[in-house]
């Protein structure tokens, strides 16, 4: 499955939780509730899959991403009445650390849903369309 189905089944998915539930709960409810979605989508992914965070080759400490979905984008949840730069960062971080070529930071805490693709900033796609 190619990067932007995979995107566009994880966001379909995360409005669908969104009208469901609305703003105002818990970011786990809404992980327990996206993990529900994502399986009705037919999507192979983790949760709560930790990665070891390395420093010039020495391993530092160890996060955790809500999600590594179909083992290719990575989902960072938020439940805030706004996204602020830092995490955005946060997400980015994640998309570096885990070697991915993509990740998603959802924020279900807003009265609209709200999500960013973040990128790798050298696994860059070339074109426009993710491959």
């Amino acid at each position: 499955m190619e990067l932007n189905d995979i995107t566009y089944k994880i966001i379909g998915a995360a409005m669908k939780v969104h009208n469901t539930l609305g703003n105002g709960f818990q970011e786990v409810i809404y992980q327990r509730c996206l993990a529900i979605e994502l399986e009705k989508a037919g999507l192979g992914f983790g949760r709560e899959v930790e990665q070891t965070i390395f420093y010039e080759g020495i391993a530092v400490g160890t996060r955790r991403a809500d999600f590594v979905v179909e083992g290719k984008v990575i989902v960072e949840l938020k439940a805030l009445i706004t996204l602020e730069d830092v995490h955005l960062a946060q997400a980015k971080n994640y998309v570096v650390a885990y070697d991915f070529e993509i990740g998603l930071l959802i924020n279900f805490g807003s009265t609209s849903l709200q999500y960013k693709k973040v990128f790798h900033p050298v696994k860059q796609p070339i074109h426009p369309t993710i491959k």
